[in-house]
Parts: C-alpha cells; structure tokens; sequence
C-alpha cells in the first residue's frame, strides 16, 4: 500500500505532472519537435492546401432548388453570376468590336458557361424602359456605362485561382483603349483579396505583451505566453489550410481561428508561468516547479480549454456546413494552443531555468496590489445585482432589433474592384442593379398545350411588382421547360426591403404567376440565396442560444454540484450574450459607431455572426464562471481539490482578461465588416463578463443564495462519482503566516 502523501500517479494530475517534468526535462528535444512540424505543415499547407471562399447555398432551400432547375434546363444561364463592368468617357459602341471579341473570349474559358454583351446586336435598337421605370439592361441610357454578364460552371469557393488571370487577359484589350474594367458579383467576390489582418494581429499581440510585462515584470516571462501562442495559431491555420483542400471553409474562418488560438493560447501559458514562478520561489528545481505547474494549472487550462470546445461544438446544431466549418476552424487552433501550452511552455521554461524572471522592467505600483478582502457586493448585494443586471439589460435592448442580413460589395474597402463595380452600376442603373433576382418557373410537367396559358399569366402577374425598379420579358429554355425573367429590385441588395420583396416573391408573387397549373416558382441567385441563408440562421438562433445556455448550467453543475449556482451561472452567460450582440447591433446596424470603425452607414448583421459570437462567448463565459466558482466552492469530504491545485490569483485573472480583450479588441481594425463584428462583440462580452458579471452580480447572488446556491439533489449525488482525494505534491509543511501582498503575476513580493 502506497504512503497517503504520495503522488498518485493514477490520477489526472499525476500524469500531467509526469508530461510537464519530461518536457522541461527534454526541452531541447519537444522545442525541435514543434519547430519540424511547424515547418512541415507549413510547406504541405503551402503545396496543396485549400483556400477560403464563403458559400451561402444551401442544400433544400428554394434558391438553391431553382438554380438546380435553371442549370438542368438552360445551362448558359445557370450557375453563380459575375460581371465585367464596363465604363468610359466615351459611348460604349466606339469599342463595340473590342467588346464582341472580349465577349467570346470570356466564353471561351473553361470557368465559364456563357457570356452576354451589353451591346445590342448590329442593326438592333434596345427598347426604351417602360414610363418611370428604371433601365434594366446591361447598358446605361448614356451609353458610358455597361457591364457583361459572365455566367460561371462553378461556385467562387470551387473556382482555381487562374480564373481571374484569364478574365484580365481577355478585357486586356478594353484596358488598352482607355475603357476602365471592374469586376462585380461572382468576379468580385474570386477577386476579394484574402482577408488581410495582420495589423489586427500586430496590435493584439503588441496589447497583450504590454498586459504580460505590466503583470510578470520580465521580458523573458512575458515574451514565452505570446511565443507559445503565435506557434500554436501558426501551428493551427497551417492544419486548417490542409483540411481546406477537401473541406471548404468560410473566408471569416482564418480570423475567428486567429482570435481565439492567440487568446486561448496566451492565456494558457499565463496561467502555467504564474504557478511555475511561484514553485520557483518555494525553492523547487526548474524542471520540478514545470511539473508541478501542469499538474496544477494545468487542469484549469483544460477546463477552460474545455469549455470552448465545447460550445464550439454547439455550432453544427445549426445544420449549416457554411457555420460547421468556423467551428471546426475555431476548435483546431483552440486545440493547438492547449497543446503549445502544455508541452511547449514547460519545455521553455526548462530551458530558461532560473533566468525566468530576469531582464525585469519597473513596474510602477506593483507592490501595492494586495489580495482582495471581503467584496461590497457580499455586504450589500441588492443594490449591486439590480445595478449589474439593469446595465446588462439596457446594453442588451438593441439585441431585439437584431435584423440579420448580408454585408455586400458596398461595404468593402474603395481600393477592391468588388466596390468600384457596385458603386459603378449603383450610379448607373440604380441600387437594385448589384442584387438582381433571377425569377424561374418550372413548367415541365405542364402539358405543351397548355404552356402558352401559362406564359400568359405568368408574364401578366410579373409585368410589375411593386418594390422592383423593373423586370426583365420572360425567356423560354432551349426545351421550353422553363421560363426565366430577372427583377431588379428598387433598394440596395442589404436593405430590409428587398429581403422582404425577395420573401414576397416566393410566398406570394410566384405562386399566383403558376396558379393553376402544375407548375413551381423559384426566387434564385446570389441574393435570393444569402436571404435563405440568413433566414435559416435567424430562425434557428433561439435553439442555438438555448442549448448554449444549457451547457453553461450543465458544466457548472458537474463541477460545482450546486444546483442554484448553476441556475446563475447560466442566466449570467444569457445576459452577456445578449448584452454584447447588442452593442453589435447598436454599432453596426444602428450605426452608431460603424464610421469610427471604417464602416460607412448602418449595415445589417451579418448572418453568421450572431451565431458564432454566442457560441466563443458562451464557452469563455463558462470557464471563466469555473475559474471564479473555485475559491469559494464549499469543501467536501473526498471531493475537494488536492492542496497542490489552487485557483489562479486575481491578478493572474486580471491579465488574462485584458489580453484576451485586447486581442478580439484589435480585430476591429481587419477591413472585412463580419470580422469587425465578431471582435468588437468578442471584447466586449469578455469585459463585461470579467468586471460587470464577475466583480459585481455573481458575488451579489452568492450573497443572497447563501448556503442554498450549493444545494444538490441526492440521486445527483449518487450519480456523479466522487474524485479521489490525495495531494499532488507531497505536503510541505509551512507555519502559518498572515497575507502578504500579491504582485501582478499572482506571487508574494518578498
């Protein structure tokens, strides 16, 4: 029989400890290790990985069905829709033979299934627009302005990179005779440069490692969490790319993984380097004091680590591969950063020794932060949770508002050709031109005698919508299955109103055009699509928001075993979702801040971002509810923690809060508005969580909950087994002292 002060090396923390020692122990060997895979998942990833591309088609919506249907029947108008927009000081028909030959030379590329001149045949005259309407065709009534319409065999996600190349080779002669050349819709979107955030990067990083030398007082300390991090997100965007050749993944997918590998990972090390500097200063040997960080703190980087994977898998409830694949991409780089932390942060700090604490910068008013003592919210807890929960509450107002849409082209920075088309053909032919609806009627199992008829109506139903600007004449399919007809709509593609016209068309419009007959109607392209997209996620965002909230209440019932602090920690999480997707909403779709932000007006929420903000915000706050339950989680014979497991000091608590604030906070910069969307949200439900929710409503309701808030039933007693009590370490006995000042890194100033 083993001595009761004995490591068990049985346990969790026995093995973490021997995983710790090992890498402290070896540290050359796992530094290797990292910097050999780093580099060969950046060649793979280099050679044959995958690109980034959004896809907001899904699998059974009615968009997705009529282009199905549109395809089948008329190939040359089917597929996703670009366009070559054409302006020049002069007429359009002074070039009229370089545009027939860029036309055939566009159609001739493989990428593509046809391609239409904005020019009318020799000899024809286009007709003149109906009285009040706008002019629909695809050239402008000075004749300045036109566009081509390019008809493409594949989705932009599925397109190679040398499509573009050989779009600019065939408008290479327009160019040369001074006509300016722009690429919209599906042209635009492959032309979109990758989302470029290094500045968000170089900011969050250059916040947090101010945050680490504020905290640690160290060059070396500080500069080992922000290391360890950027090798991990390195590490996971490499992975991520790979998966990526066969999996398409969002074009916002590098960005979330990005935020949360360097928040997760910078946090981890964090915590290890604060429990390893305290062992140090206990006298244990440098590999000793890594070990026993991992065992200890290593548990609570799990935890947390945990917790966000685990609201992460929440995202494929939704159904949607588009928001699947953002899980995947977050959870890669999450994990990454728990495997950087765990094996790379103590083989470092073995390597560094003693020197850890070396190359100190001052830090003003270090030694005056002392441990905290009773909190006000204890002594007076009404006040402070009434207070705390009418703030989150107004911050939270804007959320039901909350109207989700698509940000288009007009939102991009004005250098992408993407702007210049939409502000091009906005100009010319009206906002609607840069969201066009594709009308399509399937008449297939209509009997031929009795398709004239149907044509009839159908065209006497479309003839004039209210909320359009125009619609195109009906066209039959070469086998005269199908008939087509474009409506563009009065307003902008990210206006409400024309989702609802888009909604209109389907449920209304369309069904008495076939009335009768059997016969489907269908609302499809790019914009009809993203509105379906959309629609989905809004109606699917309660249950998502719901089963979040119920793996806050589940996790913190699991580790706290009370069933009423687990009721709290699960409205405090509802209300940081709500308050932060409200200032989203106040900021972006209000507008109140978009300027401030480079973003010019109000601008609908973008679809996937609730969704997504919810999903980090739900983990992050789980963990961090863990974190401050575990003081004051009351001891239990054969349950409580081994003495060598304490919970990290506030200070320690503090700093991670603000680098991981800093860190979404600096993503604001990125020039894509959906990345703008999920940092602002980000920092702001971290902070209000670590101050708002933890300092001031928790305390309150543990307060007035008393003893009851660890109340448990027994058959969930009974249900749980009990965790085997025993020391990491073996004790060292220690006469009692009063407390000490903590410093900023979570140790006593001696």
């Amino acid at each position: 029989m083993s001595s009761p002060n004995a490591p068990d090396r049985r346990r969790p923390e026995g093995a973490l400890r021997r995983l710790g020692e090992w890498c402290a122990r070896h540290a050359v060997v796992v530094v290797v290790l990292w910097l050999v895979g780093l580099a060969a998942v950046q060649v793979l990833q280099r050679t044959c990985g995958g690109r980034y591309a959004d896809d907001f088609w899904l699998p059974g919506a009615q968009s997705t069905q009529g282009r199905a249907v549109l395809t089948a029947h008329h190939p040359t108008a089917g597929g996703d829709i670009g366009q070559v927009v054409l302006h020049a000081d002069r007429p359009l028909t002074e070039v009229a033979g370089r545009i027939t030959n860029t036309r055939a030379a566009l159609a001739r590329l493989p990428a593509v299934r046809s391609a239409q001149s904005p020019l009318p045949p020799p000899g024809a005259r286009p007709a003149p627009p109906p009285p009040g309407a706008a002019r629909t065709g695809p050239l402008a009534a000075d004749g300045r302005t036109g566009y081509l319409t390019v008809h493409l065999r594949d989705a932009p996600a599925d397109l190679e990179t040398d499509v573009l190349a050989g779009v600019d080779r065939a408008v290479a002669p327009l160019r040369a005779a001074g006509v300016r050349v722009e690429y919209g819709g599906a042209l635009g979107a492959l032309a979109r440069p990758a989302g470029d955030d290094r500045l968000s990067e170089l900011v969050g990083c250059a916040v947090a490692l101010l945050v680490l030398l504020a905290g640690f007082g160290s060059v070396l300390a500080a500069g080992v969490p922000l290391l360890t991090a950027l090798i991990g997100v390195v590490g996971g965007l490499g992975c991520l790319g790979l998966l990526g050749a066969a999996v398409p993944f969002a074009a916002v997918s590098p960005a979330l993984a990005t935020m949360l590998g360097l928040g997760v990972g910078i946090d981890s090390a964090l915590f290890l380097i604060a429990r390893h500097r305290q062992f140090l200063a206990d006298g244990a040997p440098p590999a000793v004091a890594a070990g026993r960080a991992v065992a200890s703190s290593g548990r609570t980087v799990l935890r947390c680590g945990g917790t966000v994977l685990l609201a992460l898998a929440g995202l494929p409830l939704t159904g949607v591969g588009f928001l699947t694949g953002l899980g995947v991409a977050a959870a890669l780089t999450v994990v990454t950063a728990l495997l950087t932390a765990l094996t790379l942060v103590p083989a470092l700090l073995g390597l560094l020794g003693r020197r850890i604490g070396r190359s100190r910068v001052p830090r003003p008013g270090a030694a005056e932060v002392r441990a905290p003592g009773p909190r006000r919210p204890a002594r007076h807890p009404w006040p402070y949770a009434v207070g705390a929960v009418l703030v989150l509450a107004v911050l939270a107002v804007p959320a039901w508002s909350l109207r989700p849409g698509h940000v288009d082209a007009g939102a991009d920075p004005p250098s992408s050709t993407g702007r210049r088309a939409h502000d091009l053909l906005a100009a010319a032919f009206g906002p609607g031109a840069n969201g066009p609806l594709t009308l399509v009627v399937d008449r297939s199992a209509v009997p031929e005698a009795d398709r004239p008829a149907l044509a009839d109506q159908a065209r006497h139903v479309l003839g004039r919508i209210p909320g359009t600007a125009a619609v195109t004449p009906l066209r039959a399919s070469p086998d005269g299955a199908v008939l087509s007809a474009t409506a563009q709509p009065s307003t902008d593609p990210q206006d409400a109103a024309t989702t609802a016209l888009t909604r209109r068309l389907v449920d209304s419009v369309l069904p008495r055009a076939v009335r009768g007959y059997e016969a489907h109607g269908y609302v499809t392209g790019a914009t009809a699509a993203r509105v379906d997209f959309t629609a989905l996620l809004a109606a699917r965002l309660p249950l998502i928001v719901v089963v979040l909230v119920g793996l806050a209440f589940l996790g913190v019932l699991a580790w706290c075993r009370g069933v009423l602090v687990a009721v709290q920690a699960a409205v405090c999480t509802a209300l940081t979702l709500a308050a932060s997707l409200g200032v989203v909403v106040a900021v972006f779709q209000w507008g109140w801040g978009g300027p401030v932000l480079g973003v010019a007006g109000p601008v609908p929420v973008e679809g996937h971002v609730p969704v997504a903000l919810c999903a980090v915000l739900a983990g992050v706050s789980t963990g961090s509810a863990l974190l401050a339950l575990a003081p004051v989680r009351p001891g239990r014979p054969g349950r409580a923690d081994p003495p060598g497991a304490p919970s990290p000091a506030p200070a320690v608590l503090a700093g991670a809060v603000l680098v991981t604030a800093g860190v979404f906070g600096a993503f604001v910069l990125s020039d894509v508005v959906a990345v703008k969307m999920l940092g602002l949200g980000l920092a702001v439900g971290v902070l209000l969580d670590a101050t708002l929710v933890r300092l001031a409503l928790v305390p309150a309701l543990l307060a007035l909950l008393g003893r009851r808030a660890w109340w448990t039933p027994w058959w969930w007693d009974r249900a749980r087994p009990a965790r085997a009590a025993g020391p990491v370490d073996p004790p060292r006995p220690e006469p009692p002292r009063p407390a000490e000042p903590v410093g900023q890194h979570g140790t006593p100033q001696r």
